[in-house]
């Protein structure tokens, strides 16, 4: 059968068009990606509701120091639009025995600058610096939740992190985008990669992992990939699940901090 050479140029003319809509995702995602993974504007509040600061260059990280005067320590770092300080009840509570400091990241809270990874990650090892300081001698636990999963996991990789806790954690966030997005070649597009997997390949200590078995943010086969890369080492590695859970509701759960209590014991 003969092709009707009036279709062709309008085949073509498609064709272009789609690709041209690709490329204009790809680069609205390349250029905003931070405004989707960074939502500091609802945890927004006044310097004087804060009563513990540290200092990293010019910028001030601002935020709370609980149970002060134990001799060990515990730093939390939480999700990417938590209020940290809705915490502080319940980690008060489970850690009597420690001190624990929650620090909002640059942008979040009362703290100065503006998210982004490696600032982040500069950030947190000084948060730790500053706090093994103020602890000498003595061991410095880390807890952290969703993003804060990434950013405990390069601070274990680089201190001495007593303990690390990993709550609804991911291998990367250039591998949980893509799942997310298969559509896209996010894998490529992505800045902030947070490699978990990759920063944990130097850390030799305990980790505990509390997933959420009907997590909606985190696919699990993310989650099980991080897992997977722990227990190939000899420490291995514990793992709660919470069922019925999911990536938002799961401090609600009785068992959530008793798995954290129970493990920092």
């Amino acid at each position: 059968m003969a092709r009707n050479p009036r279709l062709l140029p309008s085949v073509t003319m498609l064709a272009g068009v789609a690709a041209a809509g690709y490329l204009s995702v790809c680069g609205w995602l390349y250029f905003k990606q931070r405004d989707l993974l960074y939502f500091p504007q609802n945890t927004r509040l006044g310097v004087a509701m804060t009563d513990y600061t540290v200092k990293h260059g010019s910028v001030v990280l601002r935020g709370w120091r609980l149970n002060s005067g134990q001799g060990k320590a515990l730093i939390y770092f939480g999700g990417n639009a938590e209020r940290i300080e809705n915490m502080r009840e319940s980690l008060a509570q489970w850690f009597p025995d420690r001190t624990i400091y929650l620090v909002s990241y640059r942008g979040f809270g009362a703290s100065d600058g503006r998210p982004e990874e490696s600032a982040l990650f500069a950030d947190a090892l000084a948060v730790f610096d500053q706090v093994a300081r103020e602890h000498p001698g003595q061991p410095v636990a880390v807890v952290g939740r969703s993003l804060g999963s990434g950013v405990a996991s390069y601070v274990a990789g680089h201190r001495p992190v007593e303990r690390l806790a990993l709550v609804t954690p991911f291998d990367s966030l250039r591998e949980t985008a893509q799942a997310h997005y298969r559509w896209l070649p996010t894998r490529w597009l992505v800045k902030d990669r947070y490699d978990s997997v990759t920063h944990l390949r130097s850390y030799f200590g305990p980790v505990l992992v509390v997933r959420a078995t009907a997590d909606d943010v985190i696919p699990a086969p993310n989650t099980q990939r991080l897992i997977h890369s722990l227990q190939t080492r000899p420490q291995g590695v514990d793992v709660v699940q919470l069922e019925g859970a999911d990536h938002h509701n799961i401090g609600t759960y009785p068992a959530y901090g008793d798995s954290l209590r129970e493990f920092m014991d």
